[in-house]
């Protein structure tokens, strides 16, 4: 028999392990290793994942620290837009920094893909609640199986449904709007057919 409280636990460490920021800077880090084929794609990685996750995450903890917030999970929808604005500025001007610097091009459409979701995930957001969290963590694996040209990162979904079920599973989400998320993030993986 189950034991709630340890599937809630679970639940618990699973959605904080596996976070935006944290996932974006594993994922982001191996584009970049990907993009360029060796390490000089590092420092463009890292970069995608101060702008794309952990100046996101910076910012709701600083909204947290002024009593906006609750948490960092930002349950009601109402309240998401800022953080939206400040992803999309966020991660402008990093493709910018990366347009001038000449990064490698894997890196770029990667940040671009990621642009676009969070347009995205603000016009769904004004409506429905859709799973941040599951976007990003299937847009991760999504990017890095598009980036390195191989299909054997598709098993990061692993990772994917570990967090789409942790979300439902605290209650922050539905079924539906975890494969949303999922499904958006899936398709950022469009952007190196465009790209």
């Amino acid at each position: 028999m189950d034991d709630p409280t340890r599937t809630l636990r679970t639940a618990r460490a699973v959605t904080d392990v596996f976070q935006p920021r944290n996932v974006l800077l594993v994922g982001m880090s191996a584009i970049g290793l990907a993009a360029a084929g060796d390490w000089t794609g590092l420092p463009w990685g890292l970069l995608g994942a101060l702008c794309a996750g952990i100046v996101p995450a910076g910012y709701i903890e600083w909204e947290r620290g002024r009593g906006t917030w609750g948490d960092r999970h930002v349950v009601d929808r109402t309240k998401r837009a800022p953080i939206f604005f400040v992803i999309l500025a966020s991660i402008g001007l990093g493709s910018l920094v990366m347009v001038l610097g000449h990064a490698p091009h894997g890196v770029l459409v990667a940040m671009l893909a990621l642009w676009a979701m969070t347009v995205v995930l603000l016009a769904v957001n004004t409506v429905w609640k859709i799973s941040v969290d599951a976007a990003v963590a299937s847009s991760a694996v999504a990017l890095l199986a598009a980036a390195a040209h191989s299909p054997w990162w598709l098993a990061g979904y692993a990772m994917t449904l570990a967090v789409c079920w942790s979300r439902v599973a605290l209650g922050y989400h539905t079924l539906g709007q975890v494969i949303a998320g999922g499904a958006l993030g899936a398709a950022t993986a469009s952007a190196y057919l465009l790209g």
